[in-house]
């Protein structure tokens, strides 16, 4: 069922939250929320339209919103002005959202570094309450699940993809775990010159911090100079051959996950987005970073 912005938009008009007469504009550029921008007066806010639970995706609001007031305690994240069931207003940041291209640029992604590795060392003292996991091999066969439950057209290629989960799950071996943020696209990250905010916790929870880097680079195509300078600039010496592979099995799988979401978001979501087209572009890319594995 398509998304009816009219509804939205005054469901967002009529929140409680609101001092004064209220300007809605919607939001570009998300791929699984409806999102506004809201002016209140002389303030702005973001309403982040989040729905229900997406247990298919493993997406539970109570996950979402511990993750972001965590971040938010540590200065990452813009803080939360009202919530209820279904919806977020977030302060709004007046600033630049990345693409590809400016993650790819070698003093932004020293900038973004820092971040990370201060979300992974302290986010993680400010999560209250439940908080959930996320692995992303656990994350492929949960999907393939659903893919095959709903008849999805790559039915025929998920086993040969449940192979190459394994596998590169091997090769990742044991990790510990900590507060990571598990979906680092390139537009989540905002510059505003002299700060740049992380946002979008839905995927947040337990993880792996390597996942989270190589997760970055998948999101933004790092050429391998770069992804060498991004695990040095984090860990402060050079990868070595092991956590070099651990790392390239990390990318492959991150690609993955990507493709996988989209293809579960073809028979299950109803935006405005290509997702076919957007499972391929993934696929293909999943194909180089997995070669790239192999040969090491």
């Amino acid at each position: 069922m398509a998304v009816n912005v009219e509804a939205e938009e005054n469901r967002v008009r009529a929140l409680p939250c609101w001092s004064g007469e209220v300007d809605i504009k919607p939001l570009s550029g998300g791929l699984s929320n409806l999102n506004f921008l809201v002016r209140d007066g002389q303030n702005r806010f973001v309403a982040r339209m989040v729905g229900n639970d997406e247990p298919l995706h493993s997406v539970m609001r109570f996950n979402e919103l511990a993750g972001l007031k965590a971040a938010h305690a540590i200065g990452l994240t813009p803080g939360i002005v009202y919530n209820e069931p279904g919806i977020l207003i977030i302060d709004f940041v007046d600033g630049k959202t990345y693409d590809a291209e400016d993650i790819c640029n070698i003093d932004n992604l020293m900038r973004v570094i820092p971040l990370v590795r201060k979300l992974h060392e302290e986010a993680k003292y400010h999560v209250i309450g439940p908080c959930l996991g996320f692995w992303v091999f656990r994350v492929h066969r949960s999907y393939a699940h659903v893919l095959r439950e709903g008849k999805s057209r790559m039915v025929p290629m998920l086993d040969h993809y449940m192979a190459v989960n394994d596998e590169l799950e091997d090769a990742v071996g044991e990790v510990k775990m900590t507060f990571c943020h598990s979906d680092l696209l390139s537009a989540n990250f905002i510059d505003t010159g002299d700060k740049i905010w992380l946002i979008d916790w839905e995927h947040s929870g337990y993880g792996a911090r390597l996942f989270d880097l190589a997760n970055i680079a998948s999101n933004a195509q790092l050429p391998e100079e770069a992804e060498r300078q991004m695990l040095e600039a984090y860990y402060g010496t050079a990868a070595d051959d092991h956590r070099w592979r651990r790392y390239k099995a990390f990318r492959a799988a991150s690609h993955l996950r990507e493709a996988m979401w989209s293809m579960v978001s073809e028979i299950h979501l109803d935006l405005d987005v290509d997702y076919v087209a957007y499972t391929q572009e993934n696929l293909d890319a999943f194909d180089v970073a997995y070669e790239e594995f192999k040969k090491l």
